[in-house]
C-alpha cells in the first residue's frame, strides 16, 4: 500500500466520505434508469469540479492543483466503489495529453475550462471493436481530419476531443459541424459513443515527441485500473457482509472453510491488485518510461477485477443477478473496463514484447 502525505490522506477520506453520502450505489440507479445519452448527472460533476477533482493533474498555471495522479488515482478509487459515473477519468486522461504534449496556447486555451468542470474532453483512439493503437487509419489533410471512432468514453456529452490520427494526437472541438456521435449502448449504461470526423478543423498536439501516445496510454489504463480496484474492494466487502449473514443448513455461510479459503484468496489477490495499481500511479508521478508499470497495473485489475466480479454473483446466489441487488451492476462494469485500453491477453503480449520476448 502506498504511502500518503496529509493531503493524499484528507483528499482519500474527502472523496470517501463525499460518495458515501451523495453519490451511493443508489444514485448510480437513478442515472441509470434516467438513460440519458450522457450516462452522468452534469449536476453531480459539478460538485466534483467545485471540490477540485477535475484539475487535479492539472499544473497550478493552468487553474488546477498539480496534485499527482496517485492522488487522482484515489479519488477514481473511491468513485468506483459506488459506481459513481462522471467523465472524471476521461478528462483526466485527455487533459494528460494536452500537458504533456501541447503549446502554451493550447494549454492556455483549453486546461483552464478542463480544470474548472465548465469543459468535458476525453482521449478518442481505437476505430474497431478491439482495442489496437497500431491501426490507426484517421487521417489530417489541410489542417482537417477525417475519420472514425468507436466506443468513446464520454464520447456524447465531450466539448473536446483528443483525437489518435495516423501522424499524431490532434485536438478537435466538439462543437464545430463535422463532428457526428452515435450513441453506443453497452451493459455499464454509461457513454461510448461512436464518434465520426468528417473534414474537421484539428490542431496538432507537436511538442510531445514519438511517445506521446504510449504516455497517453499509460494514464488511460493506470486511471481505469483505480476505478476497478474500487470496485473489486467494494464487491469483495459487500459479499464479505452477505456470507456473514445469510444462513444455509441452519449456519452461517461465513462458518463454512471452504467458502472461507475463497474469500482468503480474493483478499490477497486485491491487495496484489492495489500494490500494482498504486506502482502505476507512482511510477507516472515519478517520471520516465511508465509503461511496464502501466501494462502490469491494468494485467493484474483485469485479472483480479474479473475473478473478484464473478465470485461476487456466485456467492451471491442467483440472487445476485437480481436487479434488487447491486452485485450485477459491479460485474457489468467490470467487464467493460476490462475490454478498455486492452484486454488482458493483448496487455500480456505488449508487455512481453517490451521485455524483448
Amino acid at each position: 500500500m502506498a504511502v500518503l502525505n496529509e493531503e493524499q490522506t484528507m483528499l482519500r477520506d474527502m472523496a470517501r466520505e463525499w460518495t458515501r453520502n451523495e453519490s451511493p450505489v443508489t444514485a448510480w440507479r437513478k442515472v441509470r434508469d434516467a438513460d440519458t445519452a450522457t450516462g452522468y448527472d452534469p449536476n453531480v460533476y459539478n460538485e466534483m469540479a467545485q471540490m477540485g477533482w477535475a484539475g487535479i493533474v492539472i499544473p497550478e498555471a493552468q487553474g488546477g492543483s498539480d496534485f499527482g495522479w496517485l492522488s487522482l488515482g484515489l479519488v477514481i478509487e473511491e468513485l468506483g466503489r459506488t459506481l459513481t459515473a462522471s467523465p472524471l477519468s476521461a478528462s483526466a486522461v485527455a487533459a494528460s495529453a494536452i500537458v504533456l504534449g501541447g503549446s502554451d496556447a493550447q494549454k492556455e486555451a483549453w486546461l483552464p475550462k478542463i480544470a474548472s468542470g465548465e469543459l468535458v474532453a476525453t482521449f478518442a483512439l481505437d476505430e474497431g471493436p478491439r482495442h489496437d493503437p497500431e491501426n490507426i487509419k484517421t487521417q489530417v489533410a489541410g489542417g482537417k481530419l477525417s475519420g472514425t471512432k468507436a466506443f468513446v468514453a464520454e464520447g456524447d456529452s465531450a466539448g473536446l476531443f483528443v483525437v489518435a490520427a495516423a501522424d499524431g494526437l490532434y485536438l478537435v472541438d466538439g462543437n464545430q459541424a463535422g463532428v457526428s456521435r452515435s450513441r453506443r449502448h453497452l451493459t455499464d449504461f454509461r457513454s461510448h459513443a461512436d464518434v465520426t470526423f468528417d473534414a474537421v478543423a484539428a490542431d496538432k498536439l507537436a511538442n510531445g515527441g514519438d511517445r506521446l501516445l504510449d504516455q497517453v496510454l499509460d494514464r488511460a489504463r493506470v486511471v481505469a485500473s483505480a476505478e476497478m480496484l474500487g470496485m473489486a474492494q467494494q464487491a469483495f466487502e459487500t459479499t464479505l457482509d452477505y456470507l456473514k449473514q445469510r444462513r444455509q443448513f441452519d449456519q452461517v455461510l461465513s462458518t463454512f472453510q471452504a467458502l472461507q479459503h475463497r474469500m482468503a484468496g480474493l483478499f490477497s489477490d486485491i491487495e496484489l491488485m492495489r500494490s500494482a495499481v498504486e506502482a502505476g500511479l507512482a511510477a507516472i508521478d515519478a517520471g520516465g518510461d511508465t509503461r511496464q508499470a502501466a501494462l502490469l497495473a491494468k494485467t493484474k485489475a483485469n485479472e483480479v477485477g474479473h475473478a473478484m466480479s464473478r465470485e461476487m454473483i456466485q456467492l451471491h446466489g442467483g440472487i445476485g443477478m437480481t436487479d434488487e441487488y447491486d452485485a450485477g451492476f459491479y460485474l457489468k462494469r467490470m467487464r467493460v473496463l476490462e475490454a478498455v485500453w486492452g484486454n488482458t491477453a493483448y496487455l500480456r503480449d505488449r508487455f512481453a514484447r517490451l521485455g524483448g520476448y
